[in-house]
């Protein structure tokens, strides 16, 4: 499934705790034309970031450090100031029962570790524009 971002360049925000795939999404990020606005190494860090930027799209490691990627998916979503805010979490559990916690913190998209940045990176060049 493809997501639904707001009109512009959709903006992003990076979390998770290993330096070699936020390394791999920030490539992705910029070939498939998105603007790079912060990227976290933590789940508190990465609250922040989205308090402070307010992006269109929020990719979020499950397993961090500090508060984990379903916390902060839940607390944004009980946060009207993220209204509209597209979330992809990322997670190296990839049977059912991962994907059903992810989708149930309120997720749009949930990929598994290890991912392909290629396929990944298109995924987010299909991302859908909406005129708000």
């Amino acid at each position: 499934m493809v997501g639904t971002v707001s009109a512009g360049t959709p903006r992003v925000v990076i979390a998770d705790d290993d330096p070699d795939i936020r390394a791999l999404i920030s490539i992705a990020v910029r070939r498939a034309g998105l603007e790079l606005l912060a990227e976290a190494e933590d789940g508190d860090r990465a609250h922040i970031a989205l308090q402070e930027h307010h992006p269109d799209l929020a990719i979020l490691d499950v397993s961090m450090p500090g508060m984990t990627g379903l916390e902060l998916c839940r607390l944004i979503r009980a946060d009207d100031a993220f209204a509209g805010m597209h979330i992809v979490l990322l997670s190296a559990a990839v049977d059912d029962q991962a994907r059903a916690a992810g989708i149930e913190a309120g997720a749009d998209e949930f990929f598994a570790k290890p991912f392909s940045p290629r396929e990944f990176g298109a995924w987010l060049s299909q991302l859908t524009i909406r005129e708000d």
